[in-house]
Order: structure tokens, then C-alpha cells, then sequence
């Protein structure tokens, strides 16, 4: 027993410890939000997407240094800087964003929350759900055709900015105007952020997808198109027949009923009860036990 406790003063000996201050504490700390910042933003921008495609490269480099395929390696070697600027390059719109929101964001209020109730988290309303319906539905009436984008997690600044910005409340008789026949914001689609139309007539990319029918058109296309580039939501009503279809993860649910319209809206509604007076109900026991004390 006593040459066990030997053993172990003498390798306890030989461990330093480093020594830290309340600088290094406050570098940890500081180092630490960063990188869940950044991680909020690739969560929360097609950077994810990208980086899945960069996690893919990165183990072929690492078995590339396995079996010495010294080719390779010497190749990625010399691109390694223009790699790098490729890389600032692809993600340029989403590197932009995060500086602006870093500029607005309340920091503080990020950290410690004070708010001191139960909150109910949800991208939109009922409301908002209501009006969607009603105006999709009134529009097929009149075979009046619309092209509707319902942002969720994925941000479509780089769509939104092809359009003219709005920033308005969402009513259903504001989308019926905006898709009205002759008027200038009818052409191209509405994106909604929340309970607000944030822009008109915005460009979407068409997809490619070979197994959708000849006789879509554009509007559908584009539809699907944004659906398989971003996790949005996207509401398609035909000009031609009327109907009312969903593009959702790159596939199209068409002619659907306003109770399967509003099942897909509910469910992108995310609606959540978040209870934030934790904090609150904590400093209000503790004041009434040091009054009970006094």
C-alpha cells in the first residue's frame, strides 16, 4: 500500500498543471461563444449543405494520407490557398449576413434572459395560416396564378434580393394583389418571413428533376427548384387548372385541399411553448426566503 501511494505522489509530481487567470477564463468563454455563434450560422444557412460536402472531402484526404497517394496530396497541397479563397468565394452571402445580424444583435439579451414568462415560439401565426389559405384558394377560384416561398430555417436573402422589397403585413387580399393579372409585382414569387411578405416578383432557380411531369410549368419548376436548394416551403397555384399544389424537400404534393394545405402549414408553423421564467420564479423564492429570514 505504501509503495502504491509512492507511485502515485511521484506521477502527480510530474504533472503541470497550467496556471490560469481570470484573462485565460475570460478567453475560454469568449472563444467558446464564437464557435457556437458559428454554428448557429451554419445551422441556419445552406453553409450546412456545404459543409457536409466539405466533411465528404476531408475524409478523402484522409485516406488519400493513409495509402500514400502522394499525388493527391502534393495537388491539394498547392491548391490549399486557392482553396481557401474558393471557399470565402462560395460562401460570400451567407459570410455577409452573419456580419449584419452580428451588427444588430443584442448580445446581452442573447446570453441572460430575462424574459419572465412562458413564450409561444412559432415562424407564423394562425393568422398568417388562415390568410395563406384563404388566398391560395381564392386565387385558384379565378385561376389566378401565384408562386408563394414560406422561409423557415434556411435564410433566401440571395432570392430575396432579386425582388423588390416590401416588408408588409401578410394579408389575403395583399397576395391577391400582388398576383393579380397586369400588375407589376405579379410576375416571379413572394417570399414570406413569418407573418410578413418580405419581397415580390424574386427569381427561383428551376429544377432539374427529370421525373417531373412535361406538362408543369415554369411556375412549378421553380417551386421545386427552391425546395431542393433550401428547406422552405413553397405554395404553387396553376394559372392554367387552378389547383392548388406544395413543393416541399424537392418534391411536389399536387391538386391538394385546403385541410392538407393547412396540415403543411401547422406543421411548418413549428408552433413550441418555451418557459422562460425559470430565472425569474428562482430570484423571486429567493427574495421571499431572505424576507421570511428578516
Amino acid at each position: 500500500m505504501h509503495g502504491l501511494n509512492e507511485m502515485l505522489v511521484r506521477f502527480f509530481s510530474k504533472i503541470s498543471l497550467p496556471n490560469v487567470g481570470v484573462i485565460d477564463v475570460i478567453e475560454i468563454a469568449l472563444i467558446s461563444v464564437f464557435i457556437y455563434q458559428c454554428m448557429v450560422w451554419i445551422k441556419y444557412t445552406r453553409a450546412y449543405t456545404l459543409l457536409k460536402g466539405i466533411v465528404v472531402v476531408l475524409l478523402f484526404l484522409l485516406l488519400a494520407y493513409v495509402f500514400k497517394m502522394n499525388t493527391i496530396l502534393w495537388i491539394v497541397t498547392n491548391l490549399a490557398n486557392m482553396m481557401i479563397i474558393a471557399v470565402v468565394i462560395i460562401f460570400q452571402p451567407e459570410l455577409r449576413k452573419a456580419l449584419e445580424q452580428l451588427g444588430q444583435k443584442n448580445i446581452m439579451a442573447a446570453i441572460i434572459p430575462f424574459d419572465s414568462s412562458k413564450e409561444v415560439e412559432e415562424r407564423f401565426t394562425d393568422k398568417t395560416v388562415n390568410e395563406l389559405i384563404k388566398a391560395c384558394f381564392d386565387m385558384g377560384e379565378v385561376k389566378t396564378g401565384a408562386l408563394i416561398v414560406i422561409e423557415q430555417d434556411i435564410l433566401l436573402t440571395e432570392y430575396e434580393r432579386t425582388g423588390i422589397n416590401l416588408d408588409a403585413a401578410l394579408t389575403s387580399q395583399l397576395l391577391i394583389n400582388i398576383f393579380e393579372h397586369n400588375t407589376p409585382l405579379h410576375d416571379g414569387a413572394v417570399i414570406v418571413r413569418g407573418n410578413r411578405i418580405a419581397a415580390a416578383t424574386c427569381y427561383l432557380p428551376l429544377s432539374d428533376n427529370m421525373e417531373l411531369s412535361k406538362q408543369l410549368g415554369t411556375r412549378h419548376r421553380a417551386g421545386v427548384g427552391i425546395s431542393e436548394v433550401s428547406d422552405s416551403v413553397t405554395i404553387i397555384v396553376s394559372e392554367e387548372t387552378g389547383h392548388v399544389s406544395v413543393a416541399k424537400k424537392g418534391r411536389l404534393m399536387s391538386n391538394i385541399d385546403s385541410l392538407r394545405l393547412r396540415e403543411i402549414l401547422v406543421e411548418t408553423q413549428n408552433k413550441k411553448i418555451v418557459d422562460n421564467s425559470k430565472l425569474r420564479h428562482l430570484l423571486k423564492g429567493r427574495g421571499k426566503h431572505e424576507e421570511e429570514i428578516h
